[in-house]
């Protein structure tokens, strides 16, 4: 397997990664909570889903052909809270998730040089994955942050629960060395 295989396999599993731990946070919530503003200078959760939908369909759609900022898109109106239910929320998620992922797929591992524009900007295939690989899960701990404040102590812990890490240590330690990507067990262990 080639490294820019390895690569694309990789920022995929990261992306599902954060995909998944977003979902795991917002089925924790009652519907109301997600819509939840703590002041007004921050973002409700479905805010925020709201504004990662509009990224990601920008970002990804044609994105070999086209800028990432499509015409079309109204990154300030992201950030108004118009979604109205659970429902259409996770349905944005979906739909910006998916669209990612499939650009991902369309990819053959000698495309990752290949520029393309964001604002005009030129980026690698490689540069425009790591940018969003950093951009997302910004806003998927967003999510998780605020999901962990709403339901105070009612909250399943998304990661090594506290004060478990010796006992999650000595589980991991007591099985034999090999070689596999850390989000294949911990995809796993959440679902």
């Amino acid at each position: 397997m080639s490294l820019n295989q390895v690569y694309l396999e990789s920022v995929k599993k990261q992306f599902l990664y954060y995909k998944t731990i977003g979902e795991k946070a917002i089925h924790q919530l009652e519907p109301e909570q997600l819509f939840h503003s703590f002041n007004e200078n921050s973002n409700s959760i479905a805010t925020i889903v709201k504004h990662l939908w509009g990224n990601m369909m920008s970002r990804w759609t044609d994105f070999l052909t086209t800028d990432g900022e499509k015409p079309g898109r109204r990154r300030d109106a992201e950030f108004e809270n118009d979604v109205t239910s659970k429902e259409e929320l996770l349905q944005k998620w979906d739909e910006g998730w998916n669209c990612l992922m499939n650009a991902i797929d369309s990819l053959s591992d000698d495309q990752l040089t290949e520029i393309i524009y964001i604002r005009n900007e030129g980026h690698t295939v490689l540069e425009a994955l790591n940018r969003q690989l950093a951009h997302y899960p910004y806003h998927v701990g967003q999510i998780i942050y605020a999901a962990k404040m709403l339901k105070k102590t009612d909250w399943d812990s998304l990661s090594i629960p506290k004060n478990n890490s010796s006992i999650y240590n000595q589980e991991k330690f007591s099985q034999e060395k090999s070689i596999k990507h850390f989000i294949d067990e911990e995809l796993k262990r959440i679902e």
